[in-house]
């Protein structure tokens, strides 16, 4: 564990070197992250305009929702997104063979190579609008709320991951995979939104066998609507990452499987 550590630390100094040499870039990133996210805020303000709830969910409840919503979505952006997005090309090209030959964990290798500074600031500013709306809800969570808060924010990234990562390993078959990876990069954004918008079936789906869902809303209701029952809510999450986590670690182990190398 010790050595894995010091190895993604060597990576993360070497990728803030490369965000650092590339300083307009960097920043102009980053107000286009911030801009789309005012955006969301935006355009749920305007729906709140004309109505008073959506379902359950007042105006402030929904933009701490959304606030969750960017501090998941921006640190998996940060940590892994740049990374499993990169695999179908890693596939295509060959250069998968450099990473299978260290003498560490493949899925690890190809992970972790590269991190987004850019993302990590975006996700304080969707920490900052969390804040926001606790002060306009009148509401200081408990420190259990917190801790379980912050904790389901990592399952929810987890989730995150254990898909993108599942469909970033069907390029072992049909090499350019972009489409389906990218493709799910937009859709998780419905985990901003809601459940109770969506009908019964969908919540169904994407809350227990592809549950993206529940990725923003179980963190966001352990904060403020978990009535003092978090476990049923903490359940449901943990159980669902932990399957989608480890289907997707033996599906990557089995496209491994059936890898042609550049020098088979």
């Amino acid at each position: 564990m010790r050595r894995y550590i010091e190895i993604y630390s060597i990576m993360l100094r070497n990728s803030l070197i490369r965000e650092m040499s590339f300083k307009a870039n960097f920043l102009l990133w980053m107000l286009v992250e911030v801009l789309w996210f005012l955006g969301q805020i935006v355009f749920f303000s305007i729906i709140f305009g004309n109505v008073d709830r959506l379902g359950d969910w007042t105006k402030w409840e929904v933009v701490l929702l959304v606030g969750t919503h960017q501090i998941i979505a921006q640190l998996f952006q940060a940590f892994f997104f740049v990374n499993v997005a990169n695999i179908p090309e890693l596939v295509r090209t060959g250069k998968l063979d450099s990473l299978l030959v260290l003498p560490i964990d493949s899925q690890f290798a190809a992970s972790t190579k590269q991190f987004g500074l850019d993302s990590v600031i975006n996700a304080i500013v969707g920490a900052a609008v969390v804040c926001i709306s606790l002060g306009k809800l009148g509401q200081v969570p408990s420190t259990m709320s917190i801790l379980l808060y912050l904790i389901a924010i990592c399952f929810g990234i987890a989730v995150h991951y254990s898909i993108m990562l599942s469909l970033a390993a069907f390029s072992f078959w049909i090499v350019r995979a972009q489409g389906l990876v990218y493709g799910y990069f937009n859709f998780l954004n419905i985990a901003r939104y809601p459940d109770v918008i969506f009908p019964r079936l969908f919540r169904m789906i994407f809350g227990w066998i592809i549950p993206v869902v529940i990725v923003a809303n179980i963190p966001a209701r352990l904060l403020i609507k978990s009535f003092g029952q978090p476990m049923p809510l903490m359940f449901q999450l943990v159980i669902a990452s932990t399957i989608v986590f480890c289907l997707s670690r033996a599906f990557w182990r089995f496209a491994l499987n059936h890898y042609s190398s550049a020098s088979s």
